[in-house]
């Protein structure tokens, strides 16, 4: 199954935080499957507690031979592993976020995990990157391409920024 994970972080050194993250997953990814590595993208904080740096995202796709649950562990152990610290605050500053977005076509609801993930659509953060290696995924739920759901958004964001650009 090929499995897409957003990646996030707006403290620390953002890039190595996001480089650990990516050899990480690419430690359990099925190695006989191609990784799809995003570029990574400037963007200023959404729904963060004011003052909250700015992130540096990204998506990646792998194969994955396991369960929902499993990649989720396997993430949380990433997240962990470099450092992030939970205090409760939603949205809060962080040195890592490795999200799942999907696994395949398969939808997964419980207290724990739902994927799709259900506001990729609606995070330009999410969709742009994805978008730059799998435009034309279409997903439970969206009935859209990522890029027609990218497209959607139209212009209530600011425009994402190519780290190469910026850094």
């Amino acid at each position: 199954m090929r499995a897409g994970i957003a990646l996030g972080s707006n403290l620390g050194d953002r890039l190595a935080n996001l480089r650990a993250a990516i050899d990480a997953l690419r430690a359990i990814a099925e190695t006989n499957e191609p990784f799809l590595e995003a570029p990574i993208y400037q963007t200023e904080p959404r729904f963060c507690p004011p003052g909250s740096p700015d992130f540096l995202n990204t998506v990646v796709e792998f194969g994955f031979d396991g369960s929902p649950l499993e990649l989720l562990a396997a993430a949380r152990e990433i997240e962990t592993r470099l450092g992030r610290v939970r205090s409760g605050l939603q949205n809060e500053p962080r040195v890592i976020d490795v999200d799942l977005l999907y696994l395949d076509d398969l939808v997964h609801r419980d207290s724990e995990l739902e994927l799709p993930h259900p506001r990729m659509g609606e995070r330009r953060f999410v969709l742009q990157p994805l978008a730059d290696i799998r435009p034309e995924l279409r997903l439970p739920g969206h009935g859209k391409t990522v890029s027609a759901l990218l497209e959607g958004l139209g212009n209530a964001e600011a425009p994402l920024v190519p780290v190469s650009e910026r850094l």
